[in-house]
C-alpha cells in the first residue's frame, strides 16, 4: 500500500488525524494526565483494528491490562494488545542496543501487517533508561534513527518521558529527535526537531 493510500490515524485523545509514521515525544509531569492520554491512544488503536505494543515500566503488564479493562479498553482478541515490561523489551540481555531495538520495531510492523492488522502503534515508558543500563547513553541516537525506520515502516509511536526525573540535557536531545510532541493533550510540530542528517551532524553517533 502506498503512503497516499494509507488511511489517516486517530490518536484518540485529540480530534485531529495524523498520517501513519507519526513519531511523538510526550514529556509529562502529571501521571493522571499521562494515563488518560495513553489510555485513549490504546482505545483508538483497538477501534481502528491496529496491532498495539505497550512497553510498560510503572506497572506490571497484568496490572496495566486490568487498568485498561476497568476503562472498558479490551481488545476483541488478546493478541491485538501486547504489553511487555519495558526493560525486557529495550534491554533483553541487560544492555541497550539501538540496532537491536530498531530491528524489533521493524519486526513489529512487519508482523502486524502479516497478521492482517490495519496498522501498528507502539508506546513505551522510557524511564528504564535511568537505571544505568549499559548502552542507555545512546537513547537519543536511537530516537533519531526511528525517523529513518518510519520511511519503510510507518508505525505510530509515542515515547513517554517523565520530566520529573530526566535531566534537562537528556530531554533536549530527545526533543531534537522527535518531529512531533504532545503538549496538554494536543499534538504539535516540535520546534526543536532536527532531521536525522542534521541531528547526527550535531551529535555524531558513537561507533559502538
Amino acid at each position: 500500500m502506498t503512503e497516499s493510500a494509507r488511511p489517516m490515524v486517530s490518536l484518540g485523545f485529540t480530534a485531529e488525524l495524523f498520517p501513519p509514521g507519526t513519531h511523538m515525544c510526550y514529556l509529562y509531569n502529571d501521571d493522571r494526565e499521562r494515563l488518560a492520554i495513553i489510555s485513549e491512544f490504546v482505545r483508538a488503536g483497538i477501534k481502528a483494528g491496529e496491532k498495539i505494543g505497550y512497553f510498560v515500566e510503572e506497572m506490571t503488564p497484568s496490572a496495566l491490562r486490568d487498568y485498561f479493562a476497568g476503562l472498558g479498553i479490551v481488545p476483541p482478541e488478546e493478541a491485538q494488545l501486547e504489553i511487555d515490561p519495558a526493560v525486557d523489551v529495550y534491554c533483553p540481555d541487560g544492555r541497550f542496543s539501538p540496532d537491536r531495538m530498531l530491528d524489533r520495531l521493524r519486526s513489529a510492523y512487519e508482523d502486524g501487517s502479516r497478521e492482517g492488522f490495519n496498522g501498528v502503534r507502539l508506546t513505551g515508558e522510557m524511564h528504564w533508561a535511568l537505571r544505568g543500563v549499559p548502552g542507555s547513553g545512546r537513547l537519543a541516537e536511537y530516537e533519531s534513527r526511528i525517523n529513518l525506520l518510519m520511511v519503510d515502516c510507518p508505525l505510530t509511536v509515542i515515547c513517554q518521558y517523565d520530566a520529573n526525573h530526566f535531566d534537562g540535557a537528556t530531554l533536549f536531545r530527545v526533543l531534537n529527535a522527535h518531529p512531533m510532541m504532545i503538549v496538554r493533550g494536543q499534538v504539535v510540530h516540535n520546534p526543536y526537531y532536527l532531521p536525522p542528517q542534521e541531528y547526527f551532524a550535531r551529535y555524531p553517533a558513537p561507533n559502538a
